[in-house]
């Protein structure tokens, strides 16, 4: 049989930013470029799916459904695809049939045409909903396997070439209409990829596409490999969203092939024209990405497998957390976990779930806390690991677990009762339609916010607005007066010079400042030495500041411990690597009275109280749950530091909470 032009499907404006920029395009930029996108001639163009659905609601301040919607009415010939985490849906744990079949059936109303479906733990029973309902709407079901190693090479005691061929004749019988390898940490070799794609072909019937990030730096090799095994479509992304822990650039692939059996036909001249509009808003989202490291590619992904995706994720909640300097150790960390989970590939929410149970077990002990879904997975709640778990470790992970401490074998959703009626029940009088429903279902806490945010019941945070590039340039212009030791204000307002140092002694600490600038209001930080200019800290702006507080004075060098909890006004705003700046915060102390005595409860890291098990006056006893804290996108429950009353509680259900924040205080 002659070979076939090679189809390309563009990952660009999911993927692609899910992977370098922590999901945070907007859905703007999309529609910006999404209708020239659709003369290119793509295979698919996968737009949704993934994190697009999490972050918008938490985030951005922006409807998925909606964004579905215009995405399709600018995109009307290229098919648009998703990624669907299975009975996960786009969310972290496994949803009950009936929430499944909806969200399916409304995502393909939207505009859905291509869905492709994987498993967290490659167990086909998850498939199962989610493909009937697919095909129900006669749209193409894509079942993918998630490519992974126990060894560096292809091989070991579970990964190897039958277990994936098996697989695929499975996901065929079941009614597959493509396969896909999805190699999501970009860790398949070339020769691999090729014994690989030769042997499907051989095996299955169906179409077979080949995806791999570009993390390890080998995924254009894998992918020409792949190509030349007979690969059907590959996946790929515009250059300047390509690489690093994004996917194959398209404009390389399309030269390669130029004028050779496998020509696809695209238009070089029209894809670079594209890539100058993603380079023109890249500087928006340049906070996001990992600058971590020098190199453009992370050969340590050979050995921790660290998807593209849940990288750039990793860096910003570390990043928020303040413990930035222990990736490193978290890397280390993850091959531990994932052995004592049996091996699941690392794809979400695996991914998440072990990675960030990497990180509590770096920043707090070894499974000292354990989130909410690491206690699921050893119940059985994702399906069945590849490999049996660590049992001692299952054993303290279901220690008390509410629905049992004896593991299940049957399909997970057969033990979840029907959700989508209670969904339903809850947002009466604020849901328009069905999807407000479902993003209620799939994110209780979060998604109830943003529908209150959606109708006007509650005003969103300043920090979800769009970030234009007028923005980015006002915040390098004062970062370079800063660095210049000079902030000046335009117009008849105050004049606000460089500190001078008073005394030649040493003084330690910020001095905050109010600097105003073209009608706002920044908040600057001086750190004064004996040897050395100032070096000053840029906070941005609160969103609205009527009038400028006056600013704190300079720290005692003993920090008395504050009347009640700090308020974060300002947050620091990263800057360029290149310039070496202090991060800095103003904080506001409430005039709340006097703090009861006692141990407290605090915040680990930034997230969103979920919700309390304890009210004030309850007994509890060192090492029961007090409050369950969303951080990391996991729940994480956070103990009594001691036996004793809970004396106060800080903070409502759904508020945001800063690392260090104080959640309850527990008296002796």
């Amino acid at each position: 049989m002659p070979a076939q032009p090679l189809k390309v499907t563009d990952l660009t404006l999911r993927d692609g930013h899910q992977s370098l920029f922590a999901t945070r395009m907007r859905t703007d930029d999309i529609l910006g470029i999404i209708g020239e996108m659709d003369e290119v001639g793509f295979h698919s163009m996968e737009v949704w799916g993934g994190a697009t659905f999490d972050v918008p609601i938490r985030f951005l301040n922006e409807d998925p459904w909606d964004r579905l919607r215009e995405m399709k009415k600018r995109a009307p010939k290229t098919p648009l695809q998703m990624l669907l985490r299975g009975q996960n849906l786009v969310g972290y744990r496994n949803y009950a049939d009936d929430v499944v079949t909806a969200f399916v059936e409304h995502a393909a109303d939207c505009g859905v045409d291509i869905f492709r479906v994987f498993d967290a733990v490659n167990d086909e029973r998850n498939f199962e909903t989610a493909l009937k309902a697919i095909k129900s709407k006669g749209k193409h079901a894509q079942l993918a396997i998630s490519y992974s190693l126990t060894a560096r090479v292809m091989g070991g005691p579970v990964y190897n070439l039958d277990y994936y061929i098996e697989k695929a004749k499975k996901f065929e019988a079941m009614g597959a209409d493509s396969f896909c390898i999805k190699d999501m940490a970009g860790i398949i070799a070339p020769n691999d990829a090729y014994n690989l794609v030769k042997a499907l072909k051989k095996a299955i019937k169906i179409p077979i596409q080949f995806h791999s990030h570009y993390t390890s730096g080998m995924a254009s090799m894998s992918m020409l490999k792949a190509v030349e095994a007979g690969a059907d479509v590959v996946d790929a992304c515009l250059a300047p969203w390509a690489l690093r822990t994004s996917h194959p650039a398209v404009e390389p692939m399309v030269a390669s092939l130029t004028a050779t059996s496998r020509d696809t036909g695209l238009d070089l001249h029209q894809l670079l024209k594209l890539g100058e509009y993603f380079e023109a808003i890249s500087p928006k989202y340049r906070d996001f990405m990992d600058t971590t490291k020098t190199a453009v590619i992370d050969t340590a992904v050979l050995e921790h497998q660290v998807p593209g995706g849940m990288i750039s994720n990793l860096v910003s909640q570390l990043r928020e957390a303040g413990a930035l300097n222990r990736i490193d150790e978290v890397y280390e960390e993850i091959p531990r976990v994932r052995k004592e989970m049996g091996y699941p590939p690392l794809v979400t929410p695996t991914s998440q779930i072990v990675g960030i149970q990497a990180v509590q077990n770096v920043l707090f002990g070894r499974y000292k806390v354990i989130s909410a879904q690491v206690k699921d997975y050893f119940y059985g709640l994702y399906g069945r690991p590849p490999m049996p778990v660590d049992p001692e470790i299952q054993k303290l992970a279901l220690k008390g677990y509410e629905r049992g401490e004896t593991p299940i074998t049957v399909r997970p959703a057969d033990v979840l009762k029907p959700e989508l009626e209670a969904a339903r029940e809850a947002t009466e009088g604020i849901a328009k339609d069905i999807g407000d429903v479902l993003t209620y279902a799939l994110y209780p806490q979060v998604g109830l916010r943003f529908l209150k945010w959606k109708y006007g019941l509650e005003t969103p945070p300043a920090d979800t607005r769009a970030r234009t590039l007028e923005d980015v340039n006002k915040e390098d212009e004062i970062i370079a007066k800063a660095k210049a030791g000079k902030l000046v204000e335009k117009g008849s307002e105050k004049l606000v010079a460089q500190a001078s140092v008073s005394s030649p002694a040493p003084v330690t600490g910020l001095r905050h400042f109010n600097v105003h600038l073209d009608g706002k209001v920044y908040c600057v930080g001086v750190e004064a030495t004996a040897a050395a200019a100032p070096a000053v800290a840029f906070v941005a702006p609160p969103p609205a500041l009527a009038q400028p507080a006056a600013p704190p004075p300079p720290p005692s060098p003993v920090e008395p411990k504050p009347a009640a909890k700090q308020v974060e006004t300002a947050k620091p705003v990263e800057a360029p690597k290149s310039v070496e700046i202090p991060a800095a915060k103003v904080e506001a102390k409430a005039a709340a009275g006097p703090e009861p005595c006692g141990e407290d409860v605090l915040a680990p890291m930034p997230g969103v109280v979920l919700r309390y098990e304890v009210k004030v006056g309850d007994k509890v006893k060192s090492g029961d749950t007090v409050v369950v804290l969303e951080a990391m996108k996991m729940a994480i429950d956070l103990p009594s530091p001691a036996n004793g009353t809970v004396a106060a509680i800080k903070f409502a259900v759904g508020d945001r909470v800063s690392r260090d924040d104080v959640l309850a205080i527990i008296a002796a």
